[in-house]
């Protein structure tokens, strides 16, 4: 049949012609052609399917019976389906039997409920009756199993792992477990005070094996202490004892100096050992002092063996735990009573406390020994740990000295000064006492010699001192003295300042004697590594630096001085100011106020004077004091030359007042020049003359002259040069010559010829 069904193609219709082209239009003799043909065509198709059909006649006929009975059974289900569709709507099984079911779940729920409840309540019971069960064994002495008991208990009620949603049941009975527990430590507490006891008048601590608590008579210390430790409560019942123990006997063993002897007494009854005493009797010979620590250590052993033989039976577990409450407290007390105590104070002596450590180490080996400290925890060798670093501690306690000294010797300082170093007499203080601790040194740097402060001179003996232990001390202790020797030196900058705070912002010794220290300081601490790095151990010569600091106390020498200079200007020009520009000085009460600031000038200028000159080296006392007058004579020359108008008697008063106030400063002034003399050697250049170092005293010295010289001298002396060089400049001349003399054809040839000579 497969043939019937292929694609009829026009082109087979039409093979002789040529249809390559599309568009091109059929033909009527094409189109009956096609027609025919397809008529043609049919009839064979229709040939082949009657053909066929006849050939598979009773194949089609059993197919066609097939679907007839499939239809007859489809019917048929439909009518059963139906009649049943009509069975259920008439009655409704389903809900019924839905019913059925939420009551069977209902009832296996409830009694599954009901199963877990009882069971509940049951273990509710059983608990509660093993919680009665435990408080009528306290009471009835069995303490071993009711400390069983509270400890199964405390698993079946998960103490600790509670959870969220459980019944309140659970809280109550958590409660009286609580309860009870609380009962059982008070319990034992009370036999383990009942057992161990502190009789002061005898000094007797008192071990007793039969004990009585509560009306239960007869208990046996082992029955106890095993039921202690079965409950995990034997730390908790044994602190007291434990106290008691570390108060009375171990405290007194481990005295040093005094310490106490104990002997043991053991109280036979009819059953057997009824007690043990443990008696603290005082040292025969008090004056005897254990260096070495073996009496010390023995009197603790003795002590201990009580403990383990007596109270913890030589059970390794109950004295693992009497040593866990106890060694901390212990160890404390034996380093602060006698191994902190025989520290050398003296690094020579270190190797003799070799002999501390070797016995120290033997003593926590008896300990370990006994069980009384771990074998594994190296937290419990805390004895040997501190005795074998004692190196450490050595350095530490000598470092806290040398600070502690060094500052007591910065707070107690009180910056004053000798009558020695005064030009004038004594200074004085505020209260009119004379002042007196400073010292004169030399400077490594320098051939000029200054006066520091007793603070500044005993920090630098510290210093020499702690480096020369440095160069004699171990690695170790050799690095804790050079970082000593930094602190205690930058001690000064931490506190001098702050102390006397107030007193630099005022004229006086104390500014000037801190600028030496710190200038003093500096040129120490930059010799000390030249003077003792060759002698230093190896480890601490890659580390000792000390260059790094002698900066920061030049920097501070200076900021200090010029402070100082600062404020010594600042009170000049207050004075000078008073003088109100020197204006009309012909006026007897304008003059008394000129000359009153004059004097307070030269009043400032001899007190700055009196302080420095003995105090500051040479060279920089030349150099400060050149800047204060400078600052001086130049601002009451520039006052001066400010005035427009001058009458001549006016003229005669301002140039009495120059001479008044060179001839008050020619003390001054000398002590300069010796200055200059005495220190020849120095930096400076000090064949200079004085004028040149204070340009400003030469141009008024010539003021003072040009005051009542005559017109064409002045000209004569501009015009060699003489006025130049004193620092005159050619505005200030002329307007100089405008404010004396009146307006002339001299004047103004005058004005000329200082004019010509200023062009060329």
């Amino acid at each position: 049949m497969d043939p019937l069904f292929d694609r009829i193609n026009v082109r087979d219709l039409l093979s002789g012609h040529d249809l390559s082209d599309p568009s091109t239009p059929l033909s009527a003799p094409d189109l009956r052609l096609i027609i025919s043909r397809l008529e043609s065509h049919s009839l064979h198709i229709k040939s082949k399917v009657r053909s066929y059909l006849l050939s598979h006649r009773e194949d089609f006929a059993s197919l066609f019976s097939q679907c007839n009975d499939a239809v007859f059974k489809t019917n048929e289900i439909s009518d059963n389906v139906s009649g049943i569709l009509s069975l259920i709507s008439d009655r409704p099984i389903d809900v019924e039997i839905c019913k059925l079911v939420d009551e069977i779940g209902r009832t296996t729920k409830e009694a599954r409920e009901k199963r877990e409840m009882l069971g509940l309540l049951k273990i509710i019971v059983g608990i509660c009756e093993r919680l009665e069960g435990a408080r009528s064994a306290f009471s009835d002495g069995r303490l071993r199993f009711a400390a069983e008991e509270v400890k199964e208990l405390k698993k079946a009620l998960r103490i600790g792992d509670e959870e969220e949603g459980e019944p309140i049941v659970y809280g109550l009975l958590r409660k009286q477990w609580a309860d009870l527990f609380d009962e059982m430590q008070d319990l034992f507490s009370k036999f383990m005070e009942n057992a161990v006891r502190f009789e002061q008048d005898s000094r007797t601590i008192r071990v007793k094996y039969k004990l009585c608590v509560d009306k239960m008579d007869g208990i046996e210390l082992h029955t106890v202490m095993e039921a202690m430790d079965v409950a995990g409560i034997l730390d908790y019942s044994l602190a007291k004892a434990a106290d008691l123990i570390i108060k009375h006997a171990i405290t007194p063993a481990v005295s040093y100096g005094s310490p106490a002897m104990f002997a043991e007494d053991v109280n036979q009854g009819s059953e057997g050992i009824s007690e043990t005493v443990l008696k603290i009797l005082p040292s025969q010979d008090c004056k005897i002092v254990d260096v070495d620590g073996d009496a010390i250590y023995a009197r603790v052993i003795q002590v201990i063996k009580f403990i383990f033989k007596h109270i913890c039976f030589e059970n390794g577990s109950w004295i693992r735990s009497f040593g866990r409450l106890t060694w901390p407290r212990i160890s404390d007390i034996i380093i602060s009573k006698f191994l902190s105590k025989v520290v050398p104070e003296d690094a020579s002596k270190l190797v003799d406390f070799q002999k501390i450590v070797k016995c120290t180490s033997e003593f926590e080996f008896s300990l370990k020994e006994m069980m009384f400290i771990s074998a594994s925890d190296g937290k419990d060798y805390r004895l040997s740990s501190f005795s074998e670093n004692v190196e450490v501690h050595f350095a530490f306690r000598k470092k806290t000295e040398i600070l502690g000294k060094a500052r007591n010797s910065l707070l107690q300082c009180d910056f004053s000064l000798p009558q020695d170093y005064t030009s004038k007499g004594p200074l004085l203080k505020n209260d009119g006492m004379a002042i007196n601790s400073s010292n004169q040194v030399d400077l490594i740097f320098s051939s000029e010699r200054c006066v520091v402060s007793k603070a500044a001179s005993q920090l630098m003996e510290l210093v020499h001192q702690t480096l020369q232990d440095v160069c004699l001390s171990s690695a170790r202790v050799a690095l804790e003295f050079y970082h000593a020797v930094r602190d205690a030196i930058l001690l000064y900058e931490a506190v001098i300042p702050v102390k006397l705070e107030r007193q630099l912002d005022g004229i006086n010794q104390v500014a000037i004697l801190m600028y030496n220290d710190c200038l003093f300081l500096s040129q120490e601490i930059l010799g000390l590594a030249f003077e003792y790095r060759t002698d230093f151990p190896d480890s601490i010569k890659e580390h000792a630096v000390f260059a790094d600091m002698a900066p920061r106390f030049h920097l501070m020498a200076e900021e200090i001085l010029q402070r100082q200079i600062r404020i010594v200007i600042f009170n000049l020009r207050e004075a000078i100011d008073g003088a109100d520009g020197f204006q009309n000085t012909h006026q007897m009460q304008q003059f008394e106020s000129a000359k009153f600031s004059m004097d307070q000038a030269v009043f400032i200028l001899e007190k700055v004077h009196i302080i420095w000159e003995p105090l500051l080296r040479p060279s920089t006392y030349k150099r400060s004091m050149c800047m204060v007058l400078e600052s001086v004579f130049s601002r009451i020359t520039k006052d001066i030359l400010l005035l427009d108008d001058l009458a001549a008697e006016e003229t005669l008063q301002l140039q009495r007042l120059i001479h008044m106030m060179l001839d008050n400063l020619s003390s001054l002034l000398k002590s300069l020049i010796s200055a200059f003399d005495s220190n020849a050697k120095s930096e400076e250049d000090t064949s200079r003359p004085i004028d040149d170092l204070i340009p400003s005293l030469r141009k008024i010295r010539k003021l003072g002259e040009l005051l009542d010289m005559p017109l064409k001298s002045i000209t004569s002396a501009w015009e060699s040069g003489e006025l130049m060089s004193c620092g005159f400049t050619i505005l200030e001349l002329k307007d100089f010559i405008r404010a004396i003399f009146a307006d002339s054809t001299l004047r103004k040839e005058c004005i000329w010829r200082i004019e010509n000579v200023s062009l060329y």
